[in-house]
């Protein structure tokens, strides 16, 4: 059988978006694979994201589509070919699973990031020495070159807040992220010191959403979802577990987690409560170190 490569965020963006404007037109796979002198499995491919489109056959399929509008041509076209290149991640892909390398794809490309922790720190605001106490826990056979290969990926990954034009971070933190110590006092007042120096709202916000709440609408995990701003206006939802990760797209999964993140947001202390917290907590830290 066979193999087709994991569908990158750009490949699922363009496959979507040719998958509703076929069902908008009422056209059926069978028409659409006859256009591009395929057959029904490449449609399917195309529309999953496992199989990338040419410049060419997004020309005939929109035409067939009844598709005019220039912007949202250019914008597929774009998506198509930027889908064939390597990110930066790329010669980390020894180390990287294909799970991970397809979040640093989402990432890479997304206008805005809202993300639910319960448990730690995210990568993108780590600070080297919290990351290499987390990573050294989690991958407990890795060896120093691998840990250091690790950090490398995650000072990359945070160069997404330094680009031209950042995403919007919206980060909420259940407290016991806070307390829960992670490579010694010393290691956690310089992370908490971190939050309280990046905090930088509407751009990047950090709230947390405090122990008096009890039961919140994040008691199943942590999550993220990422928005773009194209004419697609596509939003993924993150999930990850022990051993693999999934991405949510579908309309009502989507706006499911929206709505738990927004009840999240509400249940969260204010940013100046936050950050006064975080900071009570991280003088706490500094006098044991």
């Amino acid at each position: 059988m066979a193999s087709h490569p994991r569908p990158t965020v750009r490949r699922r963006r363009v496959g979507a978006e040719l998958k509703r404007l076929r069902e908008k037109a009422g056209v059926r796979m069978e028409d659409a694979a006859e256009r591009i002198g395929g057959d029904k499995p490449k449609i399917s491919r195309q529309e999953n994201g496992r199989q990338g489109v040419s410049k060419l056959e997004i020309e005939a399929l929109l035409e067939l589509y009844g598709v005019s509008d220039d912007r949202l041509r250019t914008a597929l076209i774009t998506l198509a070919r930027e889908g064939r290149r390597k990110g930066w991640w790329a010669q980390y892909s020894d180390i990287l699973s294909s799970n991970f390398q397809e979040r640093l794809s989402i990432e890479a490309d997304t206008a805005r990031i809202l993300s639910f922790q319960p448990m730690l720190v995210p990568g993108l605001l780590q600070t080297v020495e919290y990351a290499t106490q987390v990573i050294r826990s989690a991958g407990k056979n890795a060896t120093e070159e691998q840990i250091a290969s690790y950090i490398d990926v995650r000072r990359s990954r945070q160069e997404i807040f330094t680009r031209e034009n950042p995403p919007q971070f919206v980060c909420l933190l259940d407290e016991a992220v806070l307390h829960r110590e992670i490579g010694g006092p010393a290691v956690m007042a310089a992370q908490l010191g971190k939050i309280l120096e990046i905090s930088n709202p509407p751009k990047l916000t950090i709230q947390v959403v405090p122990f008096a709440e009890g039961w919140h609408a994040g008691a199943d995990g942590a999550f993220n979802i990422y928005s773009y701003p194209d004419p697609m206006d596509l939003d993924v939802v993150n999930l990850e577990y022990l051993d693999g990760a999934l991405y949510l797209e579908e309309d009502e999964s989507v706006e499911r987690y929206q709505l738990a993140f927004e009840e999240l947001r509400t249940a969260s202390l204010t940013t100046k409560q936050s950050m006064e917290l975080v900071s009570s907590v991280q003088e706490e830290f500094a006098k044991r170190a």
